[in-house]
């Protein structure tokens, strides 16, 4: 059994980050399980609720949004980390 690698989430440098572990569907299921509060509607990329600004780091789509989505912003419903990343929810 091979480890997985964990990707931290940092949502203010200051403080801990949470780990978004390999087998979590999406930054916003890795949000939800640590009790930070989300807006989001669809879950799919249609609706561009669940939109974030993307500080630091590197994300990749499940699957590419429909929602417009400006340079510099991410839907946390549809996307994991690639690398450790700075979030800010907006």
């Amino acid at each position: 059994m091979t480890d997985r690698p964990v990707k931290k989430i940092f949502l203010d440098p200051e403080k801990e980050p949470l780990l978004h572990a390999a087998h979590s569907p999406s930054l916003l299921a890795t949000l939800e399980a640590n009790q930070v509060e989300v807006a989001y509607q669809c879950r799919e990329g249609f609706c561009g609720a669940c939109r974030a600004k993307l500080c630091r780091g590197k994300i990749a789509y499940n699957q590419e949004p429909l929602a417009f989505v400006r340079d510099g912003e991410i839907l946390l419903c549809c996307s994991k980390p690639v690398t450790d990343v700075i979030i800010k929810l907006v």
